[in-house]
C-alpha cells in the first residue's frame, strides 16, 4: 500500500457529470444502468451484464469495487449526470502494475447520454486523474475492432493505435473478433 493514494480525489468534476468514486447503496442505480442498456452492453461487456444479475448482485459488485478502491487494486468510478443527479455510466482502471505504473481503462455511457461528447469529457477528467494523482505512466484500452465510437473517444482524448489483437474476444453469441489496442503515456499527455 503506497500511503500517498491515501487522499486520491474520490469524486471529480466536469461541466456536466460528476464522476465518483462507487459508495455503499449504488448497486441499485448500477443494476438499473446495466439493464437499460443490456442490448448493448452484451456484447462490449458480456461478464459484466452476467455479473450483475440483479440488484442483490449488483451491490456485491459495487461493495467489492469499494474494497479493490481502498486496496490500491482498482479505481471504479461512476458516472453522475448533474442535471437529473441519475447514474449514467462507468468508468473503471484495472490491471494496474504499480511497478511500470500502468493501467487499463475501460467505460461506458448510457446510450441515451452518446453522441454528445460527454464520454470524452469524462474519460478526459479520469485521465488527468490517472496520470496526476495515481502517478501511472501508460494507460490503455482495448475495444472491439467494429467499436469506432469508442476508438474515437480515445483518440480525442490523446489515445494512439498500438495494434490488433486478433481473436482475442468472445462476443456473446460465440464468435471470436478482433480487438483494437490504444495507449497513452503521461509523457504524450503533457501536463
Amino acid at each position: 500500500m503506497d500511503p500517498r493514494l491515501y487522499t486520491v480525489d474520490t469524486a471529480l468534476l466536469t461541466p456536466r457529470c460528476v464522476i465518483r468514486r462507487f459508495r455503499e447503496g449504488d448497486g441499485k442505480p448500477f443494476h438499473h444502468l446495466i439493464q437499460n442498456n443490456q442490448t448493448n452492453l452484451s456484447d462490449h461487456f458480456p461478464h459484466l451484464v452476467k455479473a450483475i444479475d440483479g440488484p442483490e448482485m449488483a451491490e456485491a459488485f459495487v461493495r467489492h469495487r469499494i474494497s479493490d478502491w481502498l486496496l490500491q487494486q482498482e479505481y471504479t468510478f461512476g458516472i453522475w449526470e448533474n442535471e437529473s443527479t441519475h447514474m449514467i455510466g462507468y468508468v473503471h482502471i484495472f490491471h494496474i502494475d504499480w511497478d511500470v505504473p500502468i493501467g487499463e481503462i475501460s467505460y461506458f455511457l448510457d446510450r441515451e447520454f452518446t453522441g454528445n461528447g460527454i464520454m470524452t469529457e469524462v474519460l478526459a477528467r479520469v485521465v488527468r486523474f490517472a496520470f496526476l494523482e495515481l502517478e501511472l505512466e501508460k494507460l490503455y484500452l482495448t475495444t472491439l475492432a467494429d467499436n469506432f465510437a469508442s476508438q474515437r473517444v480515445a483518440r480525442r482524448v490523446g489515445f494512439q493505435r498500438e495494434g490488433d489483437l486478433r481473436n482475442e474476444f468472445r462476443r456473446s453469441g460465440g464468435t471470436l473478433v478482433d480487438l483494437v489496442r490504444l495507449g497513452l503515456t503521461r509523457e504524450s499527455y503533457g501536463e
